[in-house]
């Protein structure tokens, strides 16, 4: 136990970034949509938030595949604490048998495994990251086992703060339009285009929004 809690206290302390356009988005999204006007006076000054480390918000999205949000966040708190350093070069030194103990299954194990490979061999263009396309950096990450579209847009959103991705394919996003804007009818994803043409060049945002409308508490990468 005291082992754990100096493994804990040695780990470095995380620094939480926000969006400089927050502002800007809720001004505009607050003029052009009727359900925003009403959503986002009840949550203050709460915001997108990022980690800032691309690898870490990769693996974080991979361990909570499937799982729900609570689950996620335990399974990542045993994971965490396995090397010294959580980078890409230190989980490529853990044994399978002790990532699998902090609740990973064999195939989160191999996908963990191949996302710290694409690190480490320079296949990803992370420098290049913010000067590049959204559907270009969608395109590298898709390459790495366990990463589909959504885990990509996922990681433009809470990463990289792009402000204007439509998750077309995410259930909260489908069922938050649904109760906002249908009145719990099923939605398309010719609706969710037509809903969101009024939130651009902010999608991030107002799908950030009716996730809270869902939620109250935000979830982190």
């Amino acid at each position: 136990m005291a082992a754990r809690a100096r493994k804990m206290a040695d780990m470095p302390v995380v620094q939480v970034y926000t969006p400089e356009y927050w502002q800007d988005a809720c001004r505009h999204l607050v003029r052009k949509d009727r359900v925003m006007k009403r959503l986002i006076p009840q949550f203050g000054d709460a915001c997108l938030e990022t980690r800032g480390d691309a690898f870490i918000t990769l693996a974080r999205s991979i361990i909570g595949q499937q799982i729900s949000v609570k689950a996620a966040q335990t399974v990542w708190d045993r994971f965490a604490l396995l090397p010294r350093e959580l980078t890409p070069a230190s989980v490529l030194m853990l044994k399978v048998d002790d990532m699998r103990a902090a609740g990973l299954s064999v195939r989160k194990v191999e996908y963990l495994v191949d996302l710290a490979l694409h690190f480490e061999s320079g296949a990803l263009h992370v420098r290049d990251w913010h000067a590049m396309e959204d559907e270009a950096i969608i395109a590298e990450l898709v390459a790495i086992r366990g990463i589909g579209r959504w885990t990509a847009e996922m990681f433009l959103i809470f990463h990289l703060m792009r402000p204007n991705v439509l998750p077309l394919d995410d259930i909260g996003l489908i069922n938050g339009v649904s109760q906002n804007y249908f009145s719990g009818d099923p939605v398309s994803r010719s609706d969710l285009r037509e809903v969101a043409a009024a939130w651009a060049p902010f999608a991030s945002v107002a799908t950030w929004y009716i996730w809270r409308s869902l939620d109250p508490l935000p979830v982190g990468y």
